[in-house]
């Protein structure tokens, strides 16, 4: 079942981006499906974290899609190689965003290996945003797609992911927010090989921040 707005439509983006852990989510573009089981994400906090492109208020023709419904699609190009796919939540206007990092594959695998140009689907081939983007066929040209739509959406398999199965940690690539880059809103699904790079100054489990809203960090 597709998530529905309501999912998203949410302002507590580390929630969210918890929740989306065991979350499938699929692609269906030129009638090609493909399907692949999230298993790690990263929570940006809008205008006041300073990892968050909003930071400040920041608006751009490229940010703009983080200032729409909940629902929508957020696909950048990160080095010009790149193509990273976010999910925006929370209400117009307020920027919060969520960086898919991994995934594993779940359906047209085949179709993934040949946009990867890789004969095997190995332990990391969906480790990493942009590969990940790469083998769902996402790039810039879906920014701004809704989520309730079919080119791309997020379903719910009811998949379960137990919190003592998450692993926390700070996000990746962010040091030049400050204090910013120290909050702990990566998470991971834990004894998945999909990592997308080596945790850093990881926490115990989930329960060391969901506690926390955003506002507190």
């Amino acid at each position: 079942m597709k998530l529905p707005l309501n999912f998203y439509s949410r302002d507590d983006v580390v929630k969210v981006s918890r929740q989306l852990l065991g979350k499938v989510l699929c692609s269906n573009l030129r009638g090609r499906i493909t399907k692949a089981v999230i298993t790690e994400t990263e929570a940006y906090a809008g205008i006041n974290d300073k990892a968050s492109h909003a930071f400040g208020g920041r608006r751009t023709d490229r940010t703009e899609p983080m200032y729409g419904q909940g629902g929508t699609a957020y696909v950048y190009l990160c080095y010009g190689i790149h193509h990273l796919f976010n999910v925006v939540v929370g209400d117009v206007d307020v920027p919060l965003a969520i960086l898919i990092r991994a995934a594993e594959p779940m359906e047209g695998i085949d179709i993934m290996r040949q946009r990867r140009k890789k004969p095997r689907s190995g332990k990391v081939f969906l480790a990493g945003p942009g590969t990940l983007s790469q083998a769902l066929g996402i790039t810039t040209k879906l920014t701004g797609a809704c989520l309730l739509e079919d080119r791309i959406w997020i379903e719910d398999q009811q998949i379960s992911v137990k919190t003592r199965d998450i692993i926390v940690a700070p996000r990746i690539g962010v040091d030049y927010a400050q204090e910013d880059a120290n909050r702990p809103y990566r998470f991971r699904i834990a004894m998945r090989a999909t990592a997308s790079t080596r945790l850093r100054k990881p926490c115990v489990n989930e329960r060391c921040i969901v506690k926390k809203t955003v506002d507190q960090w």
